[in-house]
């Protein structure tokens, strides 16, 4: 069962959402050559108390950190540690959520550390988030959850690779629902698999997850011996975006996004919703 919000719970989900974005400023600036992913988790933590919120990372599954820190070749899932420690030239996605009154936020960006970083990468990351972004221009009352899947895939395959070949789009791990839980249905693909039919149509109330994850070759993954982190079988990097995202009468809105998403859903012709809390 997909879990359809009123405008009140809306506007639950974007107080939490404000502190994934606080959470995603704070750690950007922490994350630079020297920090370990330990200190970037220790960020997040603060963000946190400071603004009375929750984290639904924290013991899900057993998940022993507050975020999850993902260098290089990982993809998703990294555990922070003292033992990782950034150096000049890696590529981290930060990945991290937080609870409100019971309301989840979700949402990951991929930053880059220091400086010397090769162009293909620095192109990975920008087809990785612009992809998203046009995931949530997809979002419109009356279309399919397929219609989203649709629109990240032919995103990231209109785009030339550099050096030549294709991005892979990760297989194993996609988007999802949102709201009382972190994780909930429907499950959101980042291609389209016509086996899976259309899926459910948009309707006012429906949340959304999107995150596309892509790498420089492979689009498969397996899991290290901690049973979370996840990286390509190629030793390829890869780039991780995210942002929850509600769909309400007057259009998406972008949850955790500080603007709402009103500057990029304009590069698409979309006008965001209105901001409950502004």
């Amino acid at each position: 069962m997909v879990q359809i919000k009123s405008p009140e719970q809306i506007a639950k989900m974007r107080e939490a959402g404000l502190v994934v974005a606080a959470i995603h400023a704070a750690t950007r600036e922490a994350a630079v050559p020297g920090a370990t992913t330990k200190d970037l988790d220790d960020v997040a933590r603060k963000v946190l108390a400071e603004n009375g919120a929750k984290s639904n990372f924290l013991g899900y599954g057993g998940f022993p950190a507050t975020i999850c820190t993902s260098v290089n070749d990982v993809v998703v899932h990294g555990i922070p540690s003292d033992e990782v420690v950034l150096k000049d030239g890696d590529v981290i996605s930060i990945d991290c959520g937080a609870i409100v009154d019971g309301w989840h936020g979700d949402a990951a960006y991929t930053a880059f550390v220091g400086s010397g970083h090769a162009p293909e990468l620095v192109e990975l990351s920008r087809v990785t988030e612009e992809s998203m972004w046009a995931g949530i221009a997809a979002m419109k009352v009356g279309s399919r959850l397929v219609d989203v899947s649709r629109a990240i895939e032919t995103y990231i395959r209109r785009q030339p690779k550099p050096g030549g070949g294709r991005y892979g789009i990760i297989e194993d791990y996609g988007g999802h629902g949102i709201g009382t839980e972190m994780h909930m249905d429907p499950h959101l693909l980042n291609y389209v698999d016509r086996r899976r039919g259309k899926g459910p149509k948009l309707v006012p109330g429906f949340c959304l997850a999107i995150e596309p994850m892509v790498s420089l070759g492979t689009p498969r993954t397996e899991v290290l011996e901690d049973d979370w982190t996840v990286i390509t079988t190629d030793g390829t990097w890869s780039s991780h975006w995210e942002h929850s995202v509600a769909l309400t009468e007057a259009g998406p809105l972008v949850l955790t996004a500080v603007d709402g998403g009103k500057a990029k859903l304009a590069e698409h012709g979309i006008v965001a919703a209105p901001d409950p809390l502004a």
